[in-house]
């Protein structure tokens, strides 16, 4: 077994020779997923699914406290409902799974599998809805879509992935979109206080908007290679939705009204942002606050005096603090091989004792994000590694936010916008007239696209759009993108 201890790193293809595959490898070599037998569709094992269970642990908490509640509706929806509003099944339409046959029968009608639920939502709350006193209707689900996606990547893009979808009514205007920008806050900070990855929020452009809706707000994240990563979406329905599917109540005027509309989401695809964003040659580099094994200890020894007594000590030390504590004392493998499998998974710190290190009252910790160790005195060891956990995941997001500001630029025109893009990958700032055409003609020319339009506007020395020279708009994110 010795001789094989540095194989999970030796079998991780370098990032600088092919991102891709580097993914690839990092997120099947992990034991995070396998690739199921219906092409584009992915099995999370336990360890990737721990790391959903976190997410999911860390949103719902702040959702149910601002008075939202879970329910589920069903995974097929009837084509007729999904034709209701023009818009929404155009965007879906060439993604749509469609089930023909119940049975031995054949069905008088196509069911679609659902790719978001918008139809099959609001139909329902049609049903229930009667007066302005039971708004507004905070709902929120936890299910899986299907979207027949041509190429696939595990957690990136798959034909099947979990998700939330929050769907909301409110009587008016105004608390709807509060309610949109409160959620695009919240996700904002699953990002950057779970996973410590920054991101930028602002709103789509009218070509990347959600089908069907009025506005959509993004949160935007950049990746090692300098891609974006659209990490949430929080979608203005206005009362599109609620129009089409008669959705009224009756108001405090005596009359009939439509609702005003919002539903967003955030799914398995952070998981893969997670770790494009932080994760290196060796393997994972995952952040402590959604880490399933926040410390590995590792015995040096273990069947010398008072050595597994002593990791037993700590152990359950660590436990009662809170801390996710694991201990490797597997005897069929080596200490190299548990030395690099916890590297591989990114446990953010490890810690090694063996018997000269208790003679030296005395153990080393590991820091996975910056490759350190150093000795550290038993007598106050539980409290130094608990109190690491912050102080790693801030030096991790800081870590993301200064890749992200080395690669963006600012250009000012097509040519200074080429050049960076072939230079220096990244997001580029630059001002747009908000015309489609420019839009369009950049993702012809460039592949890349506008991301958002940050809520943070900046002074870029210039109010001329980068593609036309025509009088600028806004400034805007642009960026190619997973």
């Amino acid at each position: 077994m010795a001789k094989n201890d540095k194989q999970f790193v030796e079998e991780i293809t370098p990032m600088e020779v092919d991102f891709a595959q580097w993914y690839t490898d990092v997120v099947t070599k992990t034991d995070l997923v396998d690739y199921a037998p219906v092409k584009g569709f992915m099995v999370i094992k336990p360890y990737g699914y721990a790391l959903w269970e976190k997410i999911q642990e860390f949103f719902d908490a702040k959702i149910k406290a601002t008075g939202h509640k879970n329910c589920y509706f069903p995974l097929l929806i009837p084509e007729s409902l999904l034709t209701k509003e023009a818009e929404h099944v155009e965007g879906f339409a060439p993604e749509v799974a469609w089930v023909t046959q119940g049975g031995n029968k054949t069905l008088e009608e196509r069911l679609c599998v659902r790719p978001t639920s918008e139809t099959i939502i609001c139909t329902m709350y049609a049903k229930w809805l009667k007066s302005y006193r039971e708004l507004p209707y905070l709902y929120n689900q936890w299910c899986s879509v299907v979207r027949w996606e041509k190429t696939t990547r595990p957690f990136l893009r798959t034909s099947e992935f979990l998700w939330q979808e929050g769907h909301t009514l409110h009587e008016t205007y105004e608390e709807a979109e509060k309610e949109t920008l409160d959620i695009l806050q919240m996700y904002k900070e699953v990002c950057e206080d779970l996973l410590a990855m920054p991101v930028i929020d602002g709103q789509k452009s009218e070509s990347e908007k959600f089908a069907g809706g009025e506005r959509t707000y993004t949160i935007e994240a950049m990746m090692h290679d300098g891609k974006a990563l659209q990490s949430g979406t929080s979608h203005f329905l206005g009362q599109h939705f609620t129009k089409a599917f008669d959705i009224t109540f009756a108001d405090r005027e005596g009359g009939m009204s439509h609702p005003y509309h919002t539903s967003w989401g955030i799914s398995t695809r952070l998981i893969g942002g997670l770790i494009m964003t932080h994760s290196d040659n060796r393997g994972l580099v995952l952040p402590p606050r959604i880490a399933p094994t926040q410390v590995m200890i590792i015995p040096i020894a273990a069947n010398k005096g008072g050595v597994m007594e002593k990791v037993d000590e700590l152990y359950a030390a660590l436990k009662e603090k809170g801390a996710r504590v694991e201990v490797d004392d597997r005897p069929n493998y080596s200490t190299g091989y548990k030395l690099n499998d916890s590297e591989m998974k990114g446990i953010p710190v490890r810690i090694e004792i063996g018997p000269k290190d208790i003679e030296n009252n005395q153990a080393m910790v590991f820091r996975r994000d910056t490759l350190e160790k150093e000795a550290v005195s038993l007598d106050n060891l539980v409290e130094y590694v608990t109190g690491l956990f912050d102080t790693i995941h801030n030096d991790m997001l800081e870590k993301a936010r200064k890749h992200r500001e080395n690669r963006t630029s600012v250009a000012k025109d097509m040519t200074e916008f080429k050049a960076a893009l072939e230079e220096k990958p990244g997001f580029i700032k630059a001002m747009w007239c908000g015309c489609p055409e420019c839009e369009a003609k950049i993702k012809e020319e460039t592949t890349a696209t506008i991301r958002c339009i940050p809520f943070e506007q900046e002074d870029l020395g210039t109010n001329k759009c980068v593609y036309c020279g025509k009088e600028a708009k806004d400034m805007v994110i642009i960026a190619k993108a997973y």
